[in-house]
């Protein structure tokens, strides 16, 4: 088990990594016995740390094609902050990061709050003013994307921004296991996928979320943004980048670089 001068030092590395885009080893190889309960309390530090409005939550890795990429076997989970939020018409600017990819998501917009360690599929449906198109922008603050579950979580899950289309349905509207998605760079298909591919339905990772950070003191509120996870494999990103994701539906959204 860590000492809470062992959690605020890798803290203080995984923040300095993304201050100065300077990806550090994976944490796990200093601290081979890191557990994902302390990873998520070396996340916290961080976010509290910024002092900024939370504005959602995320689960990332909730796919077996995202798993199989990461090399992880379950999802990951983490803040959305107003910082991370990105424009359909400004470019963003790559060099910001240290290895951006983006994912294609189904966002839900929550309009009550959520309950905590008892939240069910039902609960999630009946807070969820609505779905809208999203594209999640990902990065790792640990080399080359070696990362194991407990440095992702430390890592806020990867976390980096995100941006969401204008288009809000009701989630009575649609089969919220049955959209498709595509993502197109620069007018070229290179992902595609449908919202079942996220734990089957992302209902149900947004049902996961919000019992699993109850343990954490952590609630899913009225107004926050989540983002399930990814319908399909995360992209990488270069400069002169123009993304746009089309899901059936829910029309589309775009993010270039």
């Amino acid at each position: 088990m860590l000492t809470e001068a062992e959690r605020v030092t890798l803290a203080d590395r995984l923040h300095a990594a993304e201050r100065d885009r300077a990806p550090i080893p994976p944490l796990v190889l200093q601290h081979p016995d890191l557990t994902a309960a302390e990873a998520y309390a070396i996340q916290l530090h961080n976010v509290r740390r910024r002092g900024e409005t939370v504005v959602g939550h995320k689960v990332g890795l909730s796919s077996a094609a995202m798993q199989q990429m990461m090399g992880v076997d379950e999802p990951d989970y983490g803040h959305l902050l107003a910082s991370m939020r990105l424009s359909e018409t400004e470019p963003a600017r790559a060099s910001r990061y240290c290895y951006p990819r983006v994912e294609i998501e189904v966002a839900f917009l929550l309009g009550a709050d959520l309950p905590g360690a008892d939240c069910t599929e039902e609960d999630v449906l009946a807070a969820t003013e609505a779905l809208a198109p999203s594209i999640e922008l990902i990065d790792s603050r640990i080399e080359d994307w070696k990362i194991s579950i407990a440095d992702t979580v430390a890592d806020n899950a990867s976390s980096a921004g995100f941006v969401v289309g204008a288009a809000r349905v009701a989630p009575d509207a649609v089969d919220v296991r049955a959209i498709d998605a595509v993502l197109f760079r620069n007018d070229e298909p290179v992902a595609r996928g449908r919202s079942d591919a996220v734990l089957g339905n992302p209902v149900t990772a947004v049902a996961w979320l919000a019992r699993t950070v109850a343990g954490f003191g952590v609630r899913l509120r009225a107004g926050h943004l989540v983002l399930p996870g990814a319908c399909a494999r995360a992209v990488d990103v270069h400069p002169g980048d123009a993304f746009r994701a089309v899901f059936t539906g829910l029309g589309e959204v775009r993010l270039s670089f």
